[in-house]
């Protein structure tokens, strides 16, 4: 169905992806993974035919129609009623509205959504969730999906996982969501870049996510214990060969020039001797694995009073009834159906908390921009609050190269923006977390790290999220926010 040869894909004279091949058959469903900025997106826009302003090279063979969910809408299709796009360059009008209605249910969308006149006017997870219906009712032949899970309600996501693990298309998709990637791919396509960020390499592999990050430890470790080895036995036979050659030199200056054939026996032997030395240099080694390695993050732990109360929110706030108290170091997470207004409570309790003097505050705004400035650069807006040697060595530990440091923030990805707010976090001494879907920027090799990190956080937790590893790993308590009020889980 689809298949690709020989594909290279240059950015600004380095390489994204180098002689990339594979081939996708009927119920193939290959997940891509790797950091931000590692080429995830580009690839799929290669496959796609879209300009992304890459060089690209190689061969592209596409069998069938495909059906394309874009991480975001563009501008022109923000202005667009959710009727228009939705219909928008459809063959068969009347078979596609039979299946709206169905899938229109599936993906827990009101049906007073499809009379908004612009897009723009959705909530995030709304815009996504029309993105994916037009998905759904379109019958292409194969599917690729760039990040459909962020900001996915929970009830949406598990109907989404369901729907991937049962049909037979093929699937392209770029996710960060552990769960689901394990659940539904069986395929893997591993995108690094190596070398203190200066090399490409790739991996694919017919391996389970969590199958295939085993495998990938064990190879590292093997070849790590190897080569060290190796290197450590040609150290040892250096040193054994200098211990010869410098007894060998000493015998020949110290040689009576009346023994001429025992100056000559000498010089052999040292001419043999350089002729094994030279022959050890040339011995092919085990080199040192090459891997990009998942963030390193820890916080400093401030810890609260376990009866300290951190919130007494009873109120009515946009017809919710709210009703939220938390004490000492509770690790609380809200979960909701999207639009319902989770991140609008989230703000709420962040503007009650940040005059608080006893507490320290820490938030993290699903849009980065609310706090972010898009003119400065990482290091310049991070100096303000710690040592330039400090933030460089932090954001180092996250994997942020060092043109980034020095990028403008809105030049950069969306994974950079969020380790911004990380280095913010680990440098804070905040004893009050307020998280709005902290996860939703990170690769499944880096997310584990910041779910352990926040597991083993002292202080309270405040948090948005809908990815469930995060949920059943760090929560203490879970909070559903319905159309009228908030109700633990």
């Amino acid at each position: 169905m689809l298949e690709v040869k020989n594909l290279s894909i240059e950015l600004n004279s380095r390489f994204l992806i180098r002689d990339l091949s594979f081939v996708l058959n009927k119920k193939d469903k290959l997940a891509i993974i790797g950091e931000e900025g590692n080429g995830k997106t580009s690839l799929i826009k290669a496959i796609l035919g879209i300009n992304n302003y890459c060089e690209i090279t190689g061969n592209i063979k596409i069998f069938g129609t495909i059906g394309y969910l874009a991480q975001e809408f563009n501008k022109e299709e923000l202005q667009l009623s959710v009727r228009d796009y939705l219909f928008a360059s459809l063959d068969d009008y009347y078979d596609a509205l039979s299946n709206l209605y169905y899938y229109l249910e599936q993906v827990d969308l009101a049906e007073s959504i499809l009379n908004r006149e612009k897009l723009e006017t959705l909530s995030g997870g709304e815009k996504i969730k029309v993105g994916l219906l037009k998905l759904l009712i379109q019958e292409s032949d194969i599917l690729i999906l760039d990040e459909p899970t962020n900001n996915l309600d929970l009830k949406t996501l598990e109907f989404l996982e369901q729907f991937l693990k049962q049909i037979t298309k093929p699937i392209i998709f770029i996710s960060h969501d552990e769960q689901l990637i394990e659940n539904v791919a069986n395929m893997l396509l591993h995108l690094e870049i190596v070398k203190k960020k200066t090399e490409c390499k790739h991996t694919i592999t017919k391996l389970k996510l969590s199958e295939y990050k085993e495998y990938r430890n064990q190879t590292i470790e093997k070849n790590i214990m190897i080569a060290n080895k190796e290197e450590a036995n040609f150290k040892k036979q250096q040193a054994r060969m200098n211990q010869i050659m410098q007894k060998v030199e000493h015998q020949q200056n110290t040689i009576s020039r009346s023994d001429p054939h025992g100056g000559y026996l000498l010089k052999k032997k040292m001419k043999s001797i350089k002729s094994i030395e030279k022959r050890i240099n040339k011995e092919k080694r085990t080199d040192l694995p090459s891997f990009e390695e998942s963030i390193e993050f820890f916080i400093n732990n401030n810890s609260l009073p376990n009866k300290k109360r951190i919130l007494d929110l009873h109120q009515e706030i946009f017809s919710q009834e709210i009703n939220l108290e938390i004490y000492g170091n509770e690790h609380i997470v809200i979960t909701g159906n999207n639009g319902v207004g989770k991140t609008r409570l989230l703000r709420i309790i962040y503007d009650l908390l940040k005059i608080r003097k006893d507490l320290n505050i820490f938030y993290m705004p699903q849009n980065y921009f609310e706090l972010l400035p898009v003119d400065k650069t990482p290091i310049e807006y991070l100096t303000t609050k710690v040592k330039i040697e400090d933030i460089r060595s932090r954001l180092g530990s996250l994997n942020v190269t060092k043109d980034e440091m020095i990028s403008k923030i809105n030049q950069l990805s969306g994974g950079t923006k969020a380790k911004i707010f990380l280095c913010e976090l680990a440098l804070s001494n905040a004893n009050v977390l307020i998280l709005d879907e902290p996860t939703r920027n990170f690769s499944p090799l880096s997310t584990p790290v910041l779910i352990n990190s926040l597991k083993n956080f002292n202080g309270a937790i405040i948090a948005v999220t809908h990815d469930r590893a995060f949920i059943n790993v760090v929560s203490d308590k879970i909070y559903v926010l319905e159309e009228d009020e908030l109700v633990i889980k």
